[in-house]
């Protein structure tokens, strides 16, 4: 979850510790023949004060894992996460299963979470108070499908994260963007264009 730093050390405590027991990761080709493409920093939505930067494509589940929908991601995940100088970040996480049906499955798994996130995080915090919107579907490829979540703490924290789930054949991404501040500071249409460009990009 992006939010500061205080919020991501407690709201994705439980995230890290799932992540710790799965597989090491390690890093992986980025143009490997046949492998999904990821989204290159220039293609993330556009920071008014400064440029994002990737880290490397890596097999294995991200670290921390994303709320709501971490603890679903499987082993074979890949990854990539990003990050501008200020509190922005985001991640890309792609499966690809041994089927079209699988993959069919897995988004409406991931989408299921994200249904009901809101919900989740406040069960699993009550020092968070969450709300969410869904901001409709993507034609890109099989299509996507976008949220936003927005959590506030009792120490006065405030931030908006939003989240895509998208397939393309046997391949599902999931794309979150955050930082700190509210539904209003959302970039709703740069994400839409982020995660259309993610999508189909894949092959």
């Amino acid at each position: 979850m992006q939010m500061n730093k205080r919020v991501n050390k407690g709201l994705l405590a439980m995230g890290a510790a799932i992540a710790a027991a799965g597989v090491a990761a390690s890093t992986v080709p980025a143009a490997a023949a046949g492998t999904p493409r990821f989204l290159s920093p220039g293609e993330l939505p556009p920071h008014a004060s400064s440029s994002w930067t990737a880290g490397p494509v890596t097999a294995g589940q991200p670290d921390p894992l994303p709320m709501c929908v971490g603890e679903a991601l499987p082993s074979i995940s890949v990854h990539r996460a990003y990050h501008t100088d200020l509190d922005t970040t985001a991640l890309q996480v792609t499966v690809v299963e041994r089927s079209e049906q699988r993959a069919k499955d897995f988004a409406a798994l991931l989408r299921k979470n994200l249904d009901g996130c809101a919900k989740s995080v406040m069960e699993q915090y009550p020092d968070i108070t969450a709300k969410q919107k869904y901001y409709g579907k993507v034609n890109a490829e099989e299509g996507a499908h976008v949220y936003g979540v927005h959590t506030t703490a009792t120490w006065g924290a405030s931030d908006i994260n939003m989240f895509s789930v998208g397939r393309d054949g046997n391949t599902v991404t999931l794309v979150r963007w955050g930082q700190m501040g509210n539904f209003a500071n959302a970039q709703v249409a740069d994400f839409k264009t982020t995660t259309a460009t993610a999508v189909n990009k894949l092959y």
